[in-house]
């Protein structure tokens, strides 16, 4: 499958699992738009290694929850570039904590990033998609929206409402030929997966047919497969990526 000539935004992809997708897509001849935050550095680090292996990137900065900062940012990239063509909807943060102790302002900060992020930068990219009568849109759930979990009620919320974002706007932006699906991994190797103890990394494993942590390349797979011409005719579905932890 081959994206030349096709421009990408990816929110979060300067590390974990969004580092793996933006260096999938680069791979597959796409220019790929490394947002993030605050880490410049691990941005660079990103951008470095796709330019390196043959790539095509740029860094760009901005919060995907700050409205005016995240859609002024992606109407000037669409500017600037000519279009997006494919929008991997990544960023995301945790505020653990069970329900009856949870902050409002950690059940904000978790739905504002994860799920109303992922608004935002659709309604600001898809403009230019409808346009150009093409696009590819992904939305990384998380098996957690899914199956749900302890301690998690607001990533869980967010997550699960990924599903109902997906699904609508897959229906909506059809008749412009742009397709919208969701990714949801499950527990994955990421520098928040490696820091938790030994003890707790088995009995997770032990509750996944396959035995084993997923890798973010697992998960990159899965997203080049949706912006591919391969899965032209699929729309508002998720494939799980979780080694069957969830069915």
């Amino acid at each position: 499958m081959s994206l030349n000539g096709k421009n990408a935004l990816v929110t979060g992809g300067s590390r974990g699992i969004g580092r793996a997708i933006c260096l999938r897509l680069a791979a597959m001849g796409a220019h790929v738009f490394i947002n993030y935050v605050s880490n410049s550095q691990a941005a660079e680090e990103t951008q470095q290694e796709i330019v390196a292996a043959g790539g095509s990137a740029d860094t760009i900065a901005f919060d995907v929850a700050d409205a005016a900062q995240a859609e002024g940012t992606i109407k000037q990239l669409i500017k600037d570039a000519g279009s997006i063509d494919i929008l991997v909807n990544n960023a995301g943060i945790t505020r653990d904590g069970l329900m009856v102790r949870m902050k409002e302002a950690d059940w904000d900060a978790v739905l504002d990033t994860n799920l109303k992020g992922a608004f935002i930068c659709t309604k600001a990219a898809s403009r230019a998609m409808m346009k150009k009568r093409w696009g590819r849109i992904v939305n990384i759930s998380s098996v957690i929206g899914f199956a749900g979990n302890a301690g998690q009620v607001n990533y869980a919320s967010a997550k699960a409402g990924m599903q109902g974002l997906t699904k609508s706007t897959a229906r909506e932006f059809s008749a412009r030929n742009i397709t919208v699906n969701g990714v949801a991994p499950g527990y994955i190797v990421t520098d928040m997966t490696k820091t938790l103890p030994e003890e707790v990394q088995e009995k997770i494993k032990a509750e996944i047919p396959l035995a084993c942590l997923g890798s973010p390349e697992d998960v990159a797979g899965a997203v080049a497969y949706l912006v591919g011409d391969d899965s032209s005719y699929i729309t508002g579905q998720t494939i799980h990526v979780n080694g069957g932890m969830y069915m």
